[in-house]
């Protein structure tokens, strides 16, 4: 099992490197995407959390990993982590995982993390779709029980391309960061499950309320009813 640094990062990451990786995701996305971030201030200034996020295409990591105004490692598919690119993935402190496969270490490594006082991000739906959440995996609900850490919901909409259709000039981007709660995660099986469905509902409001934000403002629908 890996110790989390002092920084709250895992072992192998080099802080300045996280951080300089925060500022290209805060700042690097902007020429191509209006992006639009409601409740910042709601992130919990200290202590563990779980950050669960929808995922509808490849911005979104960049995107929360930007936003968040505290380090944090991300689970991230262990695909990304093929030369320079997983070089650097280690180095900014991400987590690689393997889809469907029975390896705890990586859940492990976040756990060290959120002990340490830091931050965890997981996408529970576990592969991009329409950022729906209509299901969700255990992962999140195991690193709660595991370290007692505060749950957030993130939600993004407007990041994916429609369906076919090109995308259009610098699209609106929305992210909602929704209030902090905690969870009691019940033992063994029955009890991740009844948690993962806490959370995966949160989530899921989350993403109706951006929804509901977005057509009363006028803004077009993402999801089922893709536009960007």
């Amino acid at each position: 099992m890996s110790s989390a640094a002092p920084t709250g990062l895992p072992d192998g990451a080099v802080p300045w490197m996280h951080d300089f990786g925060k500022l290209i995701g805060r700042y690097g996305l902007r020429p191509g995407f209006r992006i639009h971030v409601h409740g910042a201030q709601r992130v919990p200034a200290t202590g563990p959390l779980v950050v669960i996020a929808n995922h509808s295409s490849m911005l979104e990591p960049q995107l929360i990993y930007g936003m968040l105004r505290r380090r944090c490692a991300f689970l991230v598919k262990q695909e990304l982590f093929a030369g320079a690119a997983g070089w650097g993935l280690r180095r900014i402190g991400q987590i690689p995982v393997r889809r469907g496969a029975p390896d705890r270490a990586p859940l492990l490594t976040a756990v060290s993390v959120l002990r340490d006082g830091g931050v965890v991000g997981v996408f529970p739906e576990g592969t991009r779709g329409a950022g729906d959440v209509d299901n969700a995996e255990r992962g999140a609900a195991w690193l709660v029980r595991a370290s007692g850490a505060q749950v957030i919901s993130v939600a993004t909409r407007g990041t994916r391309k429609p369906d076919g259709g090109g995308r259009r000039f610098r699209p609106r981007v929305d992210i909602l960061v929704g209030e902090p709660f905690t969870v009691a995660v019940g033992k063994g099986r029955a009890g991740l499950e009844t948690a993962t469905e806490q959370l995966r509902g949160d989530l899921a409001a989350v993403v109706r309320a951006l929804d509901d934000w977005r057509e009363a403002h006028g803004i077009r629908a993402q999801g089922r009813k893709e536009q960007a």
